[in-house]
């Protein structure tokens, strides 16, 4: 009686699991295909960074125009990523938790972003705001400067990173629903409480890995950023675009030495994010193991 069904899964699985000379092929195609995209170009680049000695390497990152530009992209990372996190929040439970008319419009507008390429969004500011720009002369005549300066590199940030947080969310409160929301506020609880007691807990790990993606994005574009920086040293180059200019220059040991500070800063992004994962997995595992809630005795029904 037994042989039968154990004949029936042998075939199963046979049926389904490829040979062990398919699975080591595919196992060895991935880790070539990482080996040579991913670990040796980053082991070149911390090679050729240190390869006249930590000394070199150190005064390329402390001179003044390195130190000026990781300040700069610290500035544009710290103001964009907070906007983001509030609008990725708010465009998320918007689509998310309601029904209107212009929902299909407003998620195509949030991935507007992934579509348009970097430059061209550099060029539509410095359309906006360059001198011979929409409010241009405005701009001039009370002096206040956008293109070329700070403001124009924090805006043009944050057009190439605030998708990031949002599409993290919106998947996840999709699958999540309403219910909880609605029970919250069935027993009394206000829409504030409501978010911070019930939505934010729900969304805390989704959320980190939206700002961790965020940020790296922040710390490493490079278009927009070029098209409206001007490339000012000490003034208005972020890190990727000092890396550029001192690579331009034949100035490979600095150049690859604040490249090594931007990949540092992508392997310590990678660690949070797997770590957010994890604990996500956690976290759900757990909730799945929970047993299942029963009547207090004030609430059970009594036998008749």
């Amino acid at each position: 009686m037994s042989a039968a069904p154990t004949r029936t899964v042998r075939r199963a699985q046979a049926g389904t699991t490829e040979a062990a000379w398919v699975r080591y092929t595919l196992i060895g195609v991935a880790l070539a295909f990482v080996l040579l995209f991913l670990v040796l170009p980053l082991a070149a680049v911390f090679t050729e960074a240190l390869r006249k000695g930590m000394g070199a390497y150190l005064a390329g990152l402390t001179e003044p125009d390195a130190w000026s530009a990781i300040q700069l992209t610290l500035i544009a990372a710290a103001i964009a990523v907070p906007l983001n996190l509030v609008f990725g929040v708010a465009a998320a439970w918007c689509i998310a938790k309601y029904e209107f008319k212009g929902k299909a419009f407003l998620t195509t507008l949030v991935d507007l972003p992934f579509s348009v390429s970097p430059v061209v969004a550099g060029l539509v500011y410095v359309l906006m705001f360059g001198a011979q720009g929409w409010v241009g002369p405005w701009l001039q005549e009370h002096d206040i400067k956008i293109i070329f300066a700070v403001p124009g590199i924090v805006l043009a940030t944050i057009f190439v990173t605030f998708p990031f947080i949002a599409r993290e969310l919106i998947p996840l409160m999709q699958a999540q629903g309403n219910d909880e929301e609605q029970a919250a506020i069935v027993l009394g609880a206000s829409g504030w409480q409501t978010f911070w007691h019930v939505t934010l807990p729900n969304i805390k790990w989704g959320l980190l890995y939206g700002v961790i993606l965020c940020n790296a994005r922040a710390m490493g574009e490079f278009g927009a950023v070029s098209v409206v920086s001007g490339h000012i040293r000490g003034q208005t180059n972020t890190l990727p675009l000092h890396v550029e200019i001192l690579y331009n220059e034949y100035q490979s040991v600095a150049a690859f030495a604040a490249a090594s500070l931007l990949a540092l800063l992508a392997l310590i992004t990678l660690v949070i994010k797997s770590v957010a994962e994890w604990r996500n997995e956690q976290a759900l595992k757990a909730a799945a193991e929970l047993p299942p809630e029963r009547p207090t005795p004030a609430t059970a029904p009594t036998a008749r």
